[in-house]
């Protein structure tokens, strides 16, 4: 079979949960060939091998940590000018689409952004994807050159497929751009204990119902409860009740996770078109009449401040 690159997102080795999604993804059009860019190859290679990836390119550069994106981008090229592949495919960060994005424009191909399922076709990958809020599917594929997709976390349940995960030394030439914006100093993120948002399996979000930043407790209990991400509407950050690094909509995050629980959350086209991919949406709300509750899967109509400590212990007692 042809080969399908995977760039690999990782923290010091430890291979992040989209890449693996991204390994199962594409199996089904090829055989993975993963790009490892950093520390630690060897000890991601077993991970990346138990998912089916039949060699690890490996490059490791101080240029990867001192300088923005460009020198990523080389290295992606150097992997693609080495395999020529039938497909490229990167993780939906906002650093993985502008790094798919600068390969794209070099190689002269299409690039696809946010797909959220894969499959092959005659004539190349077929990618779908959520358009217009998410009220449409569309199916497209690439007319010239070679595919550069990328796929939205929780697009597809990780599956082993042990391979080889062969790890290869990947020459990488820096250009003169590669230089051109310098990291001059790092901050580690404050950790709350809670998956990072855009990949969590599940995601409680707060809104204006919440009515206060001392209320939003009553969300966090429920989230954690759950092993959950703590998500908040637009109106929630405009408000100064919780990080704008939480919002989940259009101009937040999106999020895709297997189970989505809206409270308080009116359901507002600018909210759902961050959310409305979700398997499962739960929503709690006093307002019958609340536009959210023509998207849910199950709605409680009720108040958050009643609803959602009942359900916190009812999870805490079955997990019990």
């Amino acid at each position: 079979m042809a080969e399908v690159l995977v760039y690999v997102d990782h923290v010091d080795g430890a291979v992040r949960k989209p890449t693996l999604e991204l390994l199962t993804l594409a199996r089904r059009i090829g055989d993975p060939v993963a790009v490892h860019l950093g520390p630690n190859a060897e000890e991601a290679a077993k991970v990346l091998g138990e998912h089916g990836a039949t060699r690890v390119l490996s490059a490791d550069a101080p240029e990867f940590g001192d300088y923005l994106v460009v020198p990523k981008v080389d290295a992606l090229q150097a992997a693609y000018d080495a395999v020529s592949p039938a497909a490229v495919l990167v993780p939906s960060s906002a650093e993985g689409k502008e790094i798919a994005a600068r390969l794209a424009v070099r190689i002269g191909s299409g690039i696809i952004t946010d797909a959220v399922d894969l499959e092959a076709g005659d004539e190349g990958p077929v990618a779908s994807q959520s358009v217009f809020a998410a009220a449409f599917t569309t199916k497209s594929r690439i007319t010239r050159g070679t595919p550069v997709i990328t796929v939205k976390p929780n697009s597809a349940a990780p599956e082993a497929a042990p391979a080889a995960g062969a790890v290869e030394a990947l020459s990488v030439s820096f250009g003169e751009q590669a230089t051109g914006t310098k990291v001059t100093s790092r901050a580690p993120r404050e950790s709350t204990g809670r998956p990072e948002l855009t990949e969590a399996a599940i995601v409680v979000s707060g809104g204006r119902g919440v009515n206060g930043a001392e209320n939003f407790h009553v969300i966090e209990s429920l989230a954690d409860s759950l092993g959950a991400a703590v998500g908040a509407s637009r109106a929630a950050v405009d408000a100064g009740w919780y990080p704008h690094s939480n919002q989940v909509g259009q101009t937040g995050k999106s999020v895709s996770p297997q189970l989505y629980i809206a409270a308080g959350i009116s359901g507002a086209i600018q909210h759902r078109a961050g959310m409305q991919t979700s398997k499962t949406i739960v929503a709690i709300n006093k307002d019958a009449e609340a536009p959210i509750f023509d998207l849910v899967d199950y709605g409680v109509v009720g108040d958050l401040f009643d609803v959602a400590p009942q359900l916190t212990e009812e999870v805490k007692t079955r997990k019990g």
